[in-house]
């Protein structure tokens, strides 16, 4: 199982945007959006490293947004309630949201782990500094 650090950053809350990805074997990518949320980055990170990387893997985010979408089955609700959230409400972000979790499900070897953020874990210090970095080119 290949262990896959994601996250995401944002320069505002909309504002210009980046997000990264990494593997302990020096494998990693990283991209931005102009004007975007940290939401969205951390879900692009998810769904871009799942997509460049075959074989089991564990995502790990700081994101419990991300994690607890699946540890916590939010998108059974979500799928059954016809895409609003408990609030009855649009789910945001259904765009990034629904590519995700069909891709998780028909992989079918794609766990989630959370690590706190700004901890001392250095996958994790090095793709918020990866997402950060992109995000601060889009200034």
């Amino acid at each position: 199982m290949t262990a896959i650090y994601t996250d995401g950053a944002c320069q505002g809350n909309p504002g210009p945007g980046g997000w990264a990805w990494a593997i302990k074997d020096g494998r990693s990518n990283f991209g931005s959006a102009s004007h975007t949320t940290n939401q969205r980055m951390e879900l692009t990170a998810v769904l871009e490293a799942i997509t460049a990387n075959e074989g089991p893997l564990t995502v790990i985010s700081d994101s419990t947004y991300v994690v607890n979408c699946f540890h916590q089955n939010w998108w059974r609700g979500w799928k059954a309630k016809g895409w609003v959230n408990a609030k009855g409400e649009p789910v945001a972000n259904q765009d990034l949201w629904k590519p995700l979790i069909d891709l998780v499900l028909e992989r079918d070897n794609v766990t989630f782990r959370w690590v706190k953020g700004h901890s001392g874990d250095p996958m994790n210090d090095l793709v918020d500094q990866l997402a950060t970095q992109a995000a601060s080119r889009q200034l």
